[in-house]
């Protein structure tokens, strides 16, 4: 017999369909829930069909973001070997029924199919560190993103206040230019004070500039307080608003901040760390980011795995005489891990880093490739570099 047990893992509770073998089902489908009373039941269902069946079932189940996680531990807690399968494959094995049915017991049913229709592998955990790692950078991709969404509204909020104000500064997201404005956050409010009264409280906040060059800014905010159109029609709910954001900016770079030093510390334990860093174009976030995203490069056997895992793998289709001249890659791998290689390929491009991607962009394009086609084909050839670089522990070496 080769037992098995389908888990449809859902929020909270999962539905159960055990097999003694194919098209052998054993005993009624049945939901337990993900606290510990129901996953000491389902163990206890697990040793029972193990005793019927004379060998341990293995448990096959989808990864469901974070849902599956207290089985996951609870399996890993037992040493109970699991499959742990991509949404996408089990969508697409259920294609082959005529008939479509979707409900939770359909589904722990169509995944027990499963693992006798496909040559699946024993899912490898990643190591405690890597799933520290990119739990941290994940965090700050989201960070980030809700840091992006604050500063346009911030900026809404300064046309509405003081549109003038971003001809002074350079950095308007930077310490002197927030701190400045949330003392005068209106033109009237900069009229108010001395050329040398406002230099001194710039200076203040930090910056190492001369007192000359503080007083230049001093006038330079008296200029652009003089061109601002709103003058006098300035309401107490926007000055609310404004000093809101403002605070609110703070914050986000102080998160933000202590978060990349958290992360550079766990990345820096890592043996590839150093060997990802050497590729110019790649800093301390992005090479966090692809060691926490592929984890233990052994698990790929080649590197058109990890090329497909990132979903950068072009989709194929051909049928009869038929061959499609345009394919587009399947994106169907880890998106976090695709949409960071894209920008490692745009930061190596960038200011003539790396110039064995340099070379290589040029000659897509000479190609006749389009901008972006070429870009792909880079990040392509990025992952076959990063994995001779990880396999045999050689940094990159950049030589045309």
């Amino acid at each position: 017999m080769d037992p098995v047990i389908g888990l449809d893992v859902a929020k909270g509770e999962s539905q159960v369909q055990a097999f003694l073998q194919r098209k052998e089902t054993y005993k009624q489908s049945f939901k337990f829930t993900h606290d510990l009373p129901g996953l000491q039941s389902f163990h206890r269902f697990y040793q029972e069909l193990e005793k019927a069946s004379g060998q341990p079932p293995a448990i096959i189940f989808e990864s469901t973001g974070h849902y599956h996680e207290p089985v996951l531990h609870f399996l890993e807690d037992n040493n109970i070997a699991y499959y742990l399968v991509n949404p996408v494959i089990s969508f697409e094995a259920r294609k082959t029924n005529l008939r479509q049915v979707k409900t939770d017991k359909a589904d722990a049913y169509h995944l027990g199919e499963l693992y006798y229709k496909e040559d699946l592998e024993i899912y490898q955990k990643k190591t405690e560190k890597a799933l520290n790692l990119r739990l941290l950078t994940r965090q700050h991709s989201a960070l980030t993103d809700s840091y992006v969404q604050i500063k346009l509204q911030f900026q809404v909020a300064m046309d509405q206040v003081f549109p003038e104000y971003h001809t002074v500064f350079s950095d308007l997201y930077g310490k002197l230019s927030l701190n400045t404005l949330l003392n005068y956050p209106t033109a009237l409010d900069v009229h108010k004070v001395a050329d040398e009264k406002l230099a001194e409280e710039m200076r203040q906040f930090g910056a190492r500039r001369s007192h000359e060059w503080f007083l230049d800014k001093a006038r330079k905010l008296k200029d652009a307080a003089k061109r601002n159109p709103f003058q006098s029609q300035i309401s107490y709910g926007q000055l609310i608003s404004l000093r809101m954001y403002i605070r609110m900016l703070f914050q986000y770079q102080e998160h933000l901040s202590k978060l990349l030093k958290e992360i550079s510390i766990l990345a820096k334990s890592f043996e590839e760390y150093r060997l990802i860093q050497s590729v110019p174009g790649i800093g301390d976030k992005i090479a966090a980011t692809i060691i926490s995203e592929i984890g233990d490069i052994n698990q790929f056997e080649n590197p058109k795995k990890v090329v497909a895992y990132a979903g950068l793998d072009p989709s194929v289709f051909e049928s009869g005489k038929f061959k499609a001249s345009i394919n587009r890659i399947t994106k169907r791998g880890s998106s976090r891990l695709r949409q960071t290689l894209y920008t490692t390929v745009q930061c190596g491009l960038a200011k003539g880093r790396n110039k064995k991607l340099i070379a290589f962009y040029e000659r897509k394009r000479n190609e006749g490739k389009p901008h972006k086609v070429a870009l792909i084909a880079c990040a392509n050839k990025l992952v076959h570099w990063l994995y001779a670089m990880l396999k045999r522990q050689e940094v990159f070496v950049d030589q045309v």
